[in-house]
């Protein structure tokens, strides 16, 4: 049983990383202003995303897997040098922003129990942040990753201390309830974005190319040697990552529409706001507010330790294999300038970001609203990709892929187009 245990276990790797980065300091402050606004009223969206989230990750994870090539360099080779720019450019973009507003938030966060400037801090974790990346290997820095995955269980166990309206939560979990305003639809764009994210798509393809170089899959033609024994563990490995996500996504609007829209707090402000959710985790003790501080500290600076980086990679994988440049965290700072030279420079300018007075709770909203509408065209391109027998050969999608890939492509811009719609209504 425990060799079963440790088995499972280890064939567990980018799926679970890349799930339990979509659930960034972005991705807490989105939710936390879902839960906050809205109540229950977006619930629904944990579990109705959790299949086209699956379906969309599996693809790009498969693609990587087949190819033994990031998403960037398959459109490099099989689609025109516009399309691909265009995408490297959205990515680059997006993910930047998204760095920036990570690094704000955990600044903000570290800032509810260190009496040290926000300045300092930023400085502190972007440093830190890229001595990680640049310095340490795939090897370690996967495990570490992976470890960082545990910062997601204080939501979760939150919801059971919490005295919940059980009826209700089922009803919301599993019945849609959508309102035609540009509130509404600005925050489920939020949602979707902050799921559905362009950076997932580029890191989990690659990485599993970074998996196939470490376990000596790829041929001396660069052509993986894999199996179908290897596909079901990928999608083993990308359905247990993407339902811890949606686990902690619906654990964080419950909690916070227990215990800040229930009591009137329906707008998040700062990082204690979003901290006091928390409250009942210790409310126990009689220093709650100022635990409930840390757990949410811990919490959003593990996540930002792991997602950070994850935003930076993609962006520097795109733009490597677009240009043909050597890329790969298995390579070392020396032989692969241009690819930890994109790290660097996005990082830097996320944190410069930080200085141009943009509230950091605010940010990070944004940031997954613009990942909502960027991700669009991205799953576009995946759908074409996914399901082309001359690039996927025989592990080209399926029927039931392709449904749940062109779903998404269309629900995500539906609510994009629905955003812009009601903007000013």
């Amino acid at each position: 049983m425990i060799k079963k245990i440790k088995k499972f276990f280890g064939f567990l790797g980018p799926g679970v990383i890349t799930g339990a980065a979509d659930d960034d300091p972005s991705g807490i402050a989105t939710y936390s202003q879902t839960g906050a606004q809205f109540g229950y009223g977006q619930l629904w969206t944990a579990v109705f995303m959790f299949p086209f989230q699956a379906a969309v990750q599996e693809a790009c994870a498969r693609i990587g897997a087949v190819t033994g090539k990031g998403i960037a360099s398959v459109i490099n080779i099989h689609y025109s040098k516009k399309v691909l720019y265009a995408v490297v450019l959205l990515v680059v973009v997006a993910n930047t922003i998204n760095i920036g507003a990570d690094i704000g938030a955990m600044a903000a966060a570290a800032h509810l129990i260190i009496p040290v400037s926000f300045v300092i801090l930023t400085l502190v974790f972007t440093v830190s942040i890229l001595f990680l990346e640049i310095f340490t290997s795939y090897k370690v820095y996967s495990k570490i990753l992976k470890w960082l995955c545990i910062s997601l269980f204080a939501y979760p166990v939150t919801v059971f201390i919490v005295s919940q309206p059980w009826l209700t939560l089922l009803k919301a979990t599993l019945v849609p309830h959508i309102e035609l305003n540009f509130q509404f639809l600005f925050i489920i764009t939020g949602v979707l974005g902050t799921t559905i994210s362009p950076y997932m798509f580029f890191w989990q393809a690659s990485e599993e190319t970074e998996e196939e170089r470490m376990e000596n899959l790829l041929k001396g033609n660069g052509i993986p040697n894999i199996g179908k024994k290897f596909i079901k563990h990928l999608r083993i490995d990308n359905f247990v990552g993407m339902l811890f996500s949606e686990i902690g996504t619906w654990s964080i609007i419950v909690v916070t529409a227990t215990v800040l829209n229930a009591h009137g707090i329906t707008n998040i402000r700062t990082a204690a706001d979003a901290a006091k959710a928390l409250e009942p985790l210790v409310s126990t003790f009689p220093n709650a507010g100022y635990i409930a501080k840390v757990i949410f500290a811990v919490g959003v600076l593990g996540l930002g330790f792991l997602s950070i980086p994850i935003l930076a990679g993609s962006a520097a994988y795109a733009f490597a294999e677009a240009f043909n440049l050597k890329e790969g965290l298995n390579q070392k700072l020396k032989k692969a300038h241009g690819f930890y030279g994109v790290i660097t420079i996005a990082t830097l300018i996320g944190l410069i970001i930080n200085f141009v007075g943009i509230d950091p709770i605010k940010a990070l909203v944004f940031a997954a609203v613009i990942n909502g509408v960027v991700a669009v065209p991205l799953i576009f391109i995946i759908g074409l990709i996914a399901k082309n027998k001359q690039i996927m050969g025989e592990y080209k999608s399926g029927w039931l892929s392709n449904i749940l890939v062109w779903a998404t492509f269309v629900g995500m811009g539906a609510a994009a187009i629905g955003m812009f719609l009601t903007l000013g209504r």
